[in-house]
């Protein structure tokens, strides 16, 4: 997988103040960041896919996808869905608050790979953020794929994160959007259904295509079951395991799958790679 050198100290947080917040979901709430130290900001890159260590002064630090494009660096954009006490904290921050930022760490998306190829995002909840980064990333470059197809699923409305944005994802010439929930709501005027029957009703054309799929582990599963049944191979479906990572450097041993540590060799895998590994997912 593609990935790019950390310009600073992966073991030391830049400080970073918190730009602007927005309250996605109940449980999701997206940050813009930016470092205090301009040079370091100036000199910061990473590749789609890679994520960083968000820390809270005297709490601690967890794991989020940059789902903000390279190819827009005004800020760094991270996308935490409360689930514990660190991002309990998390949420409980403002504009103008201070956190550490660990970055980037992690391979990114093989994108030079996929130039020329027709490419299928389908995203569930907080799975969006990491397609997010590469999505926009492929619309900023967009004479260098194909066709790009978005397939945005969550249980209701209210779950669905980056709602500003949908419309102009939804109206954009330069993909193809499809939006899902799971049970019909009032008002909701796209499809419903789980999103992989949703897909085999897609039926994208596996035909030059890469799938890149992320959400909650049961819609992975039948996700990728779903794009076999249609015809996609292991080596053209990727997804990205960045939950499960925790120092971010290989160190502590707690994201290893068999012998791939998911901070050093991941987040993001082929199929393919992934069905080397020990049954573990």
């Amino acid at each position: 997988m593609a990935k790019s050198k950390p310009v600073v100290n992966p073991y030391l947080p830049e400080v970073a103040t918190i730009l602007e917040t927005i309250q996605e979901t109940p449980t999701i709430k997206t940050f813009r960041v930016r470092f205090d130290d301009e040079s370091a900001m100036a000199a910061f890159s990473f590749i789609p896919g890679q994520v960083g260590q968000l820390s809270v002064f005297g709490v601690g630090e967890s794991t989020f996808v940059i789902n903000s494009p390279p190819t827009r660096m005004e800020c760094l954009q991270f996308s935490v869905m409360r689930a514990g006490e660190v991002t309990t904290r998390l949420h409980g921050l403002s504009a103008g608050d201070k956190i550490g930022v660990r970055a980037p760490l992690g391979n990114g998306f093989p994108y030079e790979s996929m130039k020329g190829k027709n490419i299928v995002f389908i995203g569930g909840g907080i799975g969006m953020a990491p397609l997010r980064t590469l999505l926009l990333f492929m619309l900023d470059n967009r004479s260098d794929y194909g066709d790009i197809t978005l397939l945005y699923g969550a249980r209701t409305p209210a779950d669905m994160a980056f709602k500003a944005e949908l419309p102009e994802w939804l109206s954009n010439a330069g993909m193809s959007t499809t939006l899902t929930i799971d049970t019909a709501s009032p008002g909701w005027e796209h499809k419903v259904g789980l999103i992989p029957n949703v897909l085999k009703d897609l039926h994208p054309s596996p035909e030059n295509a890469v799938a890149v799929t992320c959400g909650p582990p049961i819609m992975i599963k039948f996700t990728l079951m779903a794009l076999q049944e249609i015809g996609f191979k292991d080596d053209q479906i990727l997804t990205t395991l960045e939950r499960r990572m925790k120092c971010g450097v290989g160190i502590c041993g707690r994201c290893n799958i068999g012998t791939s540590y998911v901070c050093v060799d991941g987040p993001v895998y082929y199929n393919s790679q992934l069905k080397a590994l020990p049954a573990e997912l």
